[in-house]
């Protein structure tokens, strides 16, 4: 891996609502090398609150003989623009003021983190993509990016991804978008603003997350005389104080946001007409107990993209299923 670089857009991003960012970072980490045809990218799209690290947070798809080989591949990751991991986002600067964005931060779509990636594509001067891969958000991201420039990618692989939000996900993210206003340190402009509220956040996150079958198998009691102090309840703070050590509510704020926008359809007529205009080769990967963007979402990308494949990976994980379900999704990539 090189050193996570920083790409900088030092002339104004017009966003698609048309509010103005004066300038914009992306961070983003390569693997592998190039060659000389430059027809061997790989280009991976992270999901809500990873990063451009691919190699620590997908490792076992990472390595010799596997799907992200760089030996074989130049692979690269770009951090999410409005994440927290060296792209612009709502702790950043604004060169305008000179202070943090905070709650200023405009809003943006799913449409406009591809939009970014595709003026990084262009700075790096990648004439095509061989593989573009993502999962939930990634793969919203993917779809949109593949929908306005489908010249440019010969295959994808989308995991557990939409053409649109649900209501059902919108709903969740609104209710975690609640538990940190509910902080009452939410509405100052600092760094560490919402953070109790985040820890809440992320633990309503999880119930999406996962099911009912992994938290009975998982977190189940041993002891039937116990009255407190439950497994369910230390895994649910557990990972609610994970996320608040390596994560910021304004970030969480923005792409949840970003996810509730996800619709290709918006400004080209239709979902449907918006797929058809994918000219890659698609893989559809669903997971069967994701209750967040479940199965029949899939159903739907792969009824309109022109040249689809579907598949259904069976994990007991939910939703985390495409992060976690390797062998499979191997065995996927490479038919």
């Amino acid at each position: 891996m090189t050193e996570p670089c920083i790409f900088r857009l030092q002339t104004p991003f017009i966003l698609e609502s048309g509010a103005i960012l004066p300038e914009i970072e992306l961070a983003y980490c390569t693997y592998g090398k190039l060659n000389t045809e430059k027809n061997n990218v790989i280009w991976v799209i992270h999901a809500l609150t990873a990063n451009a690290e691919v190699a620590d947070w997908w490792s076992g798809l990472f390595g010799s003989g596997k799907m992200l080989d760089p030996d074989k591949y130049f692979i690269i990751c770009a951090n999410n623009l409005g994440s927290c991991y060296g792209s612009t986002g709502a702790l950043s600067l604004n060169p305008q003021t000179q202070e943090p964005y905070f709650h200023n931060f405009p809003a943006i779509t799913t449409r406009d983190m591809a939009r970014a990636l595709e003026v990084l594509r262009k700075y790096l001067a990648l004439p095509s993509i061989r593989y573009l891969v993502g999962g939930s958000l990634g793969g919203q991201i993917a779809l949109e990016w593949a929908i306005e420039q489908n010249e440019i990618f010969e295959n994808l692989l989308i995991l557990a991804t939409n053409a649109f939000h649900s209501p059902w996900g919108i709903a969740f993210n609104e209710t975690q978008r609640m538990a940190i206003q509910a902080d009452a340190s939410w509405q100052y402009a600092h760094p560490q603003a919402g953070m109790m509220g985040l820890k809440a956040a992320r633990a309503i996150a999880l119930l999406s997350y996962r099911n009912i079958e992994i938290y009975n198998l998982k977190q189940q009691e041993n002891d039937i005389e116990k009255t407190d102090n439950y497994k369910a309840s230390s895994y649910q703070q557990y990972q609610g104080e994970k996320l608040i050590r390596r994560f910021n509510a304004f970030s969480y704020w923005t792409l949840t946001k970003a996810m509730d926008s996800h619709h290709v359809g918006r400004k080209r007529g239709s979902a449907e007409n918006a797929l058809k205009q994918i000219k890659a080769n698609v893989k559809i990967v669903g997971i069967s107990s994701d209750l967040l963007f479940p199965f029949s979402e899939q159903m739907f990308l792969a009824k309109h993209i022109p040249q689809a494949q579907l598949y259904e990976i069976n994990s007991l994980y939910g939703h985390d299923g495409f992060l976690l379900e390797f062998e499979q999704i191997q065995q996927i990539f490479e038919k």
